[in-house]
């Protein structure tokens, strides 16, 4: 079950369960769509894969199965991935 968690990783934004603005990337990276579009350039600085809009969970659900509250910033920004050197962080599965 996805997160959902509750902000971008990259700029701190707030982006709750029903937020429209809200991407991720294949292992659940979250992000605004204006970084990804912006300082990103549509790849994730995590993993190097794209985004795709995250899904809606019912608000009938969220008492069930609520959103994580556990906020995700990037230490030292956000820096696309294909700038980083191996030294600074990037993935193991990219090594």
């Amino acid at each position: 079950m996805l997160e959902l968690r509750p902000n971008c990783e990259c700029c701190d934004k707030d982006l709750p369960p029903a937020s429209l603005e809200a991407v991720i990337c294949t292992f659940e990276c979250t992000f605004c769509k204006s970084c990804t579009s912006g300082v990103l350039a549509n790849q994730c600085p995590n993993c190097g894969g794209n985004f795709s809009p995250r899904p809606i969970r019912p608000a009938s659900l969220l008492g069930k199965y609520p959103a994580s509250t556990q906020r995700v910033v990037k230490a030292g920004g956000c820096t696309p991935l294909a700038r980083l050197p191996l030294s600074q962080g990037r993935p193991w599965y990219l090594s």
